[in-house]
């Protein structure tokens, strides 16, 4: 009698953790140093096979619809995949991977920047020793194809003051052309960036503001606030009453309040026909309206144009009632209605 063999004796075992980096990253390297004589079946075959590893970093990571993640196996993975050079392998190589396998890789990027090691975010630390990371990824916004995922990946990064920091004081001044391109997803992906770089660390934003207050808001005037394009200009003017607002940014706010020239691109957006972009504006004349330290000819421009001021806030009204609204634009009516001529 033949005995029957036994079923799953021979199978394999499943791949841990860190045998998934490992198996990753020699694939990475292979697609990295391949050439075009490499295409055929055989690159087929290794991409398909990157893909799916790709997919299963992803799968530990974030569990799956039948288990949850396991702390201990998403610690291995992030401890491997930050030893080697993986993520800047993965960077470098996705432009050659698939749309899924992009969307993957995206995604096991932005997990891996929240997985803590004995307390410790380790990709703060990898990424501070290769920063120039931040520039291939912000180089992207120039190629559609691959400008939503570098940008997702980009936002992820600056989560870490540091980072943050580096491409302020780096890079920040590209963004203003980003924010102007053509396609209109890319132009989108750069302004989220462009929002998330100026409001996520206080800090740090503060002090580059006040460092490069002339060139920064010369750019952001001209280049956004007086952009030809509604929708750069309604974020824009959003975006410059979010830092305003910020305590974090008074001296900043202080000082914007102070020029005329701001003054009259303020009072040509509350002109527009957008009601949205009128409110927005709103928000942050009102700050040029209750600094009680006017300089001269700001008090002389409110004084000039005092009539169509006051008219034109009798009938500035929300769509839904807003009692904080009405507040600040009885506030504002009141300090231009008692302005006086100041001497020079």
């Amino acid at each position: 009698m033949v005995p029957k063999p036994i079923k799953g004796l021979f199978k394999s075992k499943p791949r841990t953790p860190v045998d998934v980096v490992r198996q990753t990253r020699e694939l990475l390297t292979w697609v990295d140093s391949s050439s075009n004589a490499d295409r055929g079946p055989r690159l087929q075959e290794k991409m398909a096979e990157l893909s799916k590893l790709i997919r299963e970093m992803k799968s530990i990571l974030y569990g799956s619809s039948e288990a949850e993640p396991v702390p201990e196996a998403c610690g291995q993975l992030t401890q491997e995949f930050f030893k080697g050079n993986t993520l800047r392998l993965l960077v470098m190589c996705l432009p050659k991977l698939d749309l899924e396998a992009r969307k993957d890789a995206t995604q096991v990027v932005a997990n891996l920047q929240r997985q803590q090691i004995h307390s410790r975010l380790i990709a703060a630390d990898y990424l501070e020793a290769n920063v120039d990371l931040m520039d291939i990824l912000i180089s992207g916004y120039e190629d559609p194809s691959i400008a939503l995922h570098y940008g997702a990946m980009l936002r992820e990064c600056i989560r870490h003051q540091s980072i943050a920091k580096y491409v302020l004081e780096t890079h920040l001044r590209k963004f203003f052309d980003y924010i102007q391109l053509p396609n209109f997803d890319v132009s989108s992906d750069a302004a989220a960036t462009f929002k998330e770089l100026l409001t996520r660390h206080k800090s740090t934003v503060a002090e580059f503001l006040s460092k490069n207050y002339d060139w920064f808001f010369e750019e952001f005037n001209k280049k956004l606030l007086e952009s030809a394009n509604y929708i750069t200009r309604r974020q824009a003017v959003k975006l410059l009453g979010d830092i305003l607002l910020d305590r974090s940014n008074t001296a900043v706010m202080v000082r914007y309040v102070g020029s005329k020239d701001n003054l009259r691109i303020l009072m040509n957006l509350l002109r527009e026909s957008s009601k949205s972009i009128q409110i927005e504006a709103f928000h942050v004349f009102k700050l040029f309206a209750a600094n009680q330290n006017k300089p001269p000819e700001i008090v002389s421009i409110l004084i000039a144009n005092r009539s169509k001021l006051l008219r034109f806030f009798g009938n500035f009204k929300l769509d839904k009632e807003d009692g904080q609204f009405e507040a600040d634009k009885a506030q504002v009516v009141r300090e231009i209605a008692a302005l006086e001529p100041r001497d020079r």
